[in-house]
């Protein structure tokens, strides 16, 4: 998969969140970002579904897992 570089603007203290975060797991700030959008994605597809405002199918896209991934996910979150 290709990565491409973005440059975001934040407040100073989510960046000094993730920077704390970054340094706490011996990460560099970057590999947060991308760890929390993909948690991101995982939480929006969960609400999704729970509003039923998409599919298995499609909360598995979003969250970019398998349909029996998401399934799982969804099972330890209750839902």
């Amino acid at each position: 998969m290709s990565k491409k570089t973005v440059s975001i603007r934040m407040d100073d203290a989510d960046y000094r969140f993730l920077s704390v975060l970054a340094k706490e797991e011996r990460e560099d700030v970057s590999k947060k970002v991308r760890e929390l959008v993909d948690l991101g994605r995982v939480m929006l597809a969960i609400e999704k579904y729970k509003k039923s405002e998409a599919s298995i199918e499609r909360a598995a896209r979003i969250a970019g897992v398998s349909v029996s991934k998401m399934m799982d996910i969804l099972h330890e979150h209750n839902v």
